[in-house]
């Protein structure tokens, strides 16, 4: 069953919920690279034939959890310009994707990812995020760039950096690339 297929409610969310969090548990008590289909079954009170008929194999189940981890959990904060919420939010993005956790969550987002449809959906968290941001400035009259804009300028050169050239990466790099994005706006 695809996940497209999936009821929101009911039965299927509890399983999905269940599932998600066994692997989180034994992630976290053995490894990710030791976690298997039956001990998740086990854990989540499924039978293995659960897990393969709705996600397949368990690069696309650790696929499936790790783009639900990458969901931001709130609501980027308002600091009352656009520079300050834009550096705030760049500076997070970059703390918990470059962190041994994020690197994990966007390596298993994409191997289980054979038609870029978790690339997307996480592209898009980060989109929605920072729509908000932008959303916000312009209710207080203030000049932005585009969605895309700040996707191409900020967040592509920092999941570049992150994913193959993480040496030195700090939060004045992702200060800079929202100092030079919104300079180019002005």
């Amino acid at each position: 069953m695809s996940r497209q297929m999936v009821r929101p409610g009911g039965r299927s969310a509890r399983v999905q919920a269940a599932v998600h969090e066994a692997v989180r548990e034994l992630a976290a008590e053995v490894g990710r690279d030791a976690v298997t289909v039956p001990m998740v079954a086990q854990r989540a009170g499924v039978t293995p034939s659960t897990i393969y008929r709705r996600w397949g194999d368990l690069q696309a189940l650790l696929s499936d959890v790790a783009v639900e981890r990458l969901r931001p959990d709130t609501q980027p904060a308002d600091h009352g310009t656009l520079p300050a919420d834009l550096t705030a939010w760049a500076e997070q993005f970059l703390d918990e994707m470059a962190s041994p956790a994020g690197r994990a969550y966007i390596r298993d987002a994409l191997l289980g990812d054979p038609d870029g449809t978790n690339a997307g959906q996480c592209s898009a968290y980060a989109a929605e995020q920072i729509d908000v941001v932008l959303d916000r400035a312009r209710r207080r009259d203030e000049r932005v760039p585009e969605v895309e804009t700040v996707v191409d300028r900020v967040v592509a050169p920092l999941m570049y950096r992150i994913l193959f050239r993480p040496a030195g990466l700090d939060a004045a790099y992702a200060r800079r690339l929202v100092t030079e994005t919104l300079a180019a706006t002005a």
